[in-house]
């Protein structure tokens, strides 16, 4: 689900009372010592429960639930999705704390152009607040930012914002933040489709070199890093369905599935998303012997 505004939405999106400055995230093998430090740091921010050599290295989320929200307590949709951005700012400071390497909201579906044109111009100047107004933090932060989807139903000032803040921040590696803003997994697979074709056309490219990998790289997702798959995938309000939602990516995402709204997802419910992970048995289709 979308976020939204209130005259509070203009606020950054990690809000002044979460800007809590970080370590660095755990390294890879072969690290210095600093790095090694830095890690440890990480790790005792750790819950009970969790253990930093588990941890999904991308988390996917839809976030459904905003308008209930806001109807169970007899409030306009916009203090919903409101509540929704706060739970969102939570989110991406957990994953930053917890050592998460990436994070994927699902923001605006490409389904969504067909909500009525002004709900939909009110969201589009929102993600544009959001957006410009977050830069400064993700550069604190270590945060670097993408948006994925359909940019060419942008409006141009959004599309602008979009790609002046992955500029900014695309040096950033402590946690690499996805929007997928007009996002449609059906149609990011048809592109995909297309640009293979249109390099088989050119000669650029033998129908006999197209395997997953190459498809991958095709793929909205193929510039989010080393983790363009996310290892858990995250539906709140009680909905059991993807939604359109990164359809080739998660082949082998883990599923988590809970009945909190959108906008009360928080620490616990992370935590139970992310401990249920750890409890679970990845084969990726092999027999463990």
């Amino acid at each position: 689900m979308p976020l939204s505004h209130t005259p509070a939405a203009t606020c950054h999106l990690l809000s002044p009372s979460r800007r809590t400055h970080l370590p660095a995230l755990c390294p890879r093998a072969g690290a210095t010592p600093a790095a090694a430090t830095a890690a440890e740091a990480v790790a005792a921010l750790l819950p009970g429960g969790l253990r930093a050599e588990s941890l999904p290295r991308h988390v996917a989320v839809v976030m459904d639930g905003n308008a209930r929200w806001a109807r169970a307590r007899g409030l306009p949709a916009a203090a919903g999705h409101e509540a929704g951005r706060r739970a969102l700012e939570e989110t991406v400071r957990l994953s930053r704390a917890w050592g998460v390497r990436a994070l994927t909201a699902f923001a605006f579906s490409f389904e969504n152009w067909s909500r009525p044109k002004v709900e939909v111009d009110f969201l589009m100047g929102l993600f544009e607040r959001v957006i410009h107004d977050s830069v400064a933090e993700f550069l604190r932060e270590g945060i670097r930012l993408r948006v994925i989807g359909d940019s060419s139903r942008l409006p141009i000032s959004l599309q602008k914002a979009a790609r002046e803040a992955e500029e900014a921040t695309r040096n950033n590696s402590q946690l690499d933040l996805t929007l997928a803003i007009s996002y449609s997994g059906r149609r990011d697979i048809v592109q995909a489709c297309r640009k293979l074709a249109q390099k088989v056309d050119a000669k650029l490219l033998s129908p006999e070199d197209i395997d997953e990998s190459v498809f991958a790289m095709e793929l909205e997702t193929s510039l989010a890093g080393e983790v363009p798959c996310p290892d858990l995938l995250i539906r709140t309000s009680g909905e059991l369905r993807l939604s359109n939602f990164l359809l080739w990516q998660s082949a082998y995402s883990e599923l988590f599935f809970t009945d909190t709204l959108w906008p009360d997802f928080g620490e616990a419910d992370y935590l139970e998303a992310l401990v249920s992970f750890q409890s679970r048995d990845r084969r990726f289709g092999a027999r463990k012997l």
